[in-house]
């Protein structure tokens, strides 16, 4: 699968240096952990449908009642269609300069979030919808107006938000401008119950499958396939123990794609088959 550089891809004249971008962005099909290269800080504004995307070391689902504040890096995405036959949010992109001038403007607490989280949920309400449609009719201002209404309407939605979320939101945005630190262990151990393939995995890392294997066995001196499903089939084994579900509840979730080769693996692990365990 290749890698979309975002907001690149979207931009017509590829000279530009833009510090502020809007993009609507609308699609007629699902589509499931496509790898996304950040290149700017970014807020998206789901209008119709489902959005799942994971970052180095967490994840978070949105549907249409939610918003987003993304950091820049690698994600995987996934978007999906609801009810209507399209899916469709707002993308609002911004550049690290311009957000360290809305801070030197608006804030004086440098405080830095002690978890690194890479997302700010956004709860969706009037002054959204409102905002929204306002940041649509900047596109049929004439070009020579366009950056600096943009540039207001920026400023208007942080000084929003800030009021609405108070200090857990300025602190994320300190966040956004502080040194990335996203250790090898955390971001591979924050992944080990989650149905990442290892080629998702490593490109989270941003590194190839290649040197994501030879960094995994100098760190853990084992593989990297043995190593994940020693601890999805583990946890799967906790997980029939404690709760009221059946192995047909589960495979997937532990990255098996049918319950046959589940229930192979689980009993040469255990002994026993799947089916076996009892709450």
């Amino acid at each position: 699968m290749s890698i979309e550089n975002i907001p690149e891809i979207y931009i017509k004249n590829k000279s530009e240096n833009l510090d502020l971008f809007v993009y609507d962005f609308r699609m007629t099909n699902d589509v499931v952990k496509s790898k996304v290269n950040l290149g700017m800080n970014m807020f998206s504004f789901l209008q119709v449908g489902k959005k799942q995307v994971h970052f180095a070391g967490t994840s978070v689902a949105v549907n249409q009642d939610q918003s987003l504040l993304l950091k820049k890096g690698n994600w995987l995405w996934t978007e999906l269609l609801d009810t209507k036959a399209i899916y469709y949010c707002k993308l609002f992109f911004f550049s690290e300069r311009k957000l360290k001038e809305f801070l030197e403007k608006h804030s004086k607490n440098k405080k830095i979030a002690i978890e690194d989280t890479p997302f700010f949920v956004i709860r969706n309400d009037s002054y959204i919808t409102t905002y929204l449609s306002s940041l649509s009719t900047i596109k049929e201002a004439p070009s020579i107006f366009a950056n600096s209404l943009l540039s207001v309407k920026f400023e208007e939605l942080m000084l929003y938000l800030l009021q609405k979320y108070g200090e857990k939101f300025e602190i994320y945005l300190h966040s956004l401008i502080a040194k990335e630190t996203s250790p090898f262990k955390k971001i591979v151990e924050s992944k080990i119950h989650s149905n990442l393939k290892l080629e998702e995995i490593a490109f989270l890392c941003n590194m190839s499958l290649s040197t994501f294997k030879r960094h995994f066995i100098k760190e853990y001196n084992t593989s990297a396939g043995r190593w994940f499903k020693d601890k999805r089939l583990q946890k799967a084994k906790e997980t029939l123990e404690l709760d009221n579900l059946k192995p047909s509840d589960i495979y997937l979730d532990f990255g098996y794609n049918n319950l046959s080769n589940f229930s192979i693996a689980f009993k040469n692990k255990f002994g026993i088959n799947p089916s076996e365990i009892t709450s």
